[in-house]
């Protein structure tokens, strides 16, 4: 039996490059709120990604969580059915009312023209996804909020190193979040960051991700434990010196998936032609009904074969309980997400697949 392949594994440097950060962690004694490794990341990530300002985060939850108390949202959101849970379930801690919006049936992104019909009275942001790293149509969902005086925040948690027509996608909105969790492009274990626009945001965000405390006297906003610790930023600074070759490695994967799979009748592979730089964080097919097999089949075959692909996003964040209630998360609502999430299968893409086990995956598909 080959050994299992999985939908994506976390990149990991030879380890003898991380013990000398280790070691001067032990020597300063520095574990968090903070610390060396804290600061050198934010800097060097600022610089990598061409951003002013960035919040580390223990996770990206906790990162959108912030960003919506740092931007004192409430009411109404509007957002995507078509994304991992933490999207809504943020709102949610947030006593917000996530309002979903069908999504672009080529980009899979939150569709612009259908968001200005869900603004209510209540509705006070949007908060679109990058899905699979591709970029939303930052300008026409700009438009929308500047006439409606909305705020946007983009869960970015797919976007890292991507860049759209004007340069990095994180720097539009009011902020956007990353995720750094194990299974993203570039990761520290687990993590997350807020993109902000100026100073003074970072400094409330830094407020509220300790508690709200600005010394040891000082408390003034009910904040939360969201710190990053100097183990995970040290992890961070040594991934970043590996990122461009990684990066280029899920490149040179994506392309090889989609010359071989080109003629396989029913298969069709999301299109990131009209990205300047797209991040290749996943490699999404859709099945159609010409195909052999159901998307559920094809699942299921792969994963009898030790090849566990997902299904992402499915099902869809508004068809769970929490949610499905809600008027704006009825089916009829979201044709083309519900669609979407009824074929979608994300295929293994990471820098250590090698290019035989990317043979195997793609001989099952061809041979079904």
């Amino acid at each position: 039996m080959s050994k299992p392949i999985y939908v994506t594994q976390p990149y990991l440097p030879p380890l003898e490059e991380f013990i000398p950060y280790l070691e001067k962690i032990w020597d300063k004694k520095i574990l968090t709120n903070g610390g060396p490794f804290h600061q050198q990341l934010e800097q060097a990530l600022c610089d990598y990604l061409g951003v002013k300002h960035i919040c580390l985060f223990t996770n990206g939850t906790i990162a959108l969580v912030t960003a919506l108390q740092a931007l004192r949202i409430t009411g109404e959101v509007i957002t995507t059915p078509y994304s991992f849970v933490a999207t809504a379930h943020s709102l949610l801690w947030n006593g917000i009312k996530p309002v979903f919006v069908d999504v672009d049936p080529n980009t899979l992104n939150l569709d612009p023209a259908k968001i200005e019909a869900a603004i209510t009275p209540q509705t006070t942001a949007i908060m679109p996804v990058h899905c699979y790293g591709h970029p939303c149509d930052v300008d026409a969902i700009q438009k929308i909020a500047d006439n409606y005086n909305l705020k946007v925040i983009y869960d970015a948690a797919h976007a890292f190193g991507v860049q759209c027509h004007c340069g990095s996608v994180l720097n539009h909105g009011d902020l956007s979040v990353l995720s750094f969790h194990a299974t993203k492009v570039f990761n520290t274990f687990e993590g997350g960051a807020i993109i902000c626009p100026d100073a003074k945001t970072k400094q409330r965000i830094d407020h509220l991700k300790n508690f709200g405390f600005v010394d040891e006297v000082t408390v003034v906003a009910p904040g939360i434990n969201g710190k990053m610790s100097e183990l995970n930023a040290a992890f961070g600074l040594l991934q970043l010196k590996h990122i461009d070759a990684a990066l280029s490695r899920r490149k040179e994967i994506d392309i090889a998936y989609r010359k071989q799979l080109s003629g396989v009748k029913g298969i069709q592979c999301i299109d990131d032609s009209g990205q300047t730089e797209s991040n290749h964080s996943y490699f999404p097919i859709l099945v159609q009904p010409d195909y052999p097999l159901s998307r559920d089949a094809l699942y299921q075959k792969l994963k009898d074969h030790g090849i566990f692909a997902r299904r992402y996003f499915y099902p869809l964040i508004s068809d769970f309980p929490m949610y499905r209630s809600m008027p704006s998360a009825q089916r009829d609502n979201l044709p083309v997400a519900a669609d979407a999430s009824a074929k979608v299968l994300c295929l293994p893409i990471y820098p250590n697949l090698q290019p035989d086990e990317q043979q195997r995956v793609v001989d099952l598909i061809r041979g079904a």
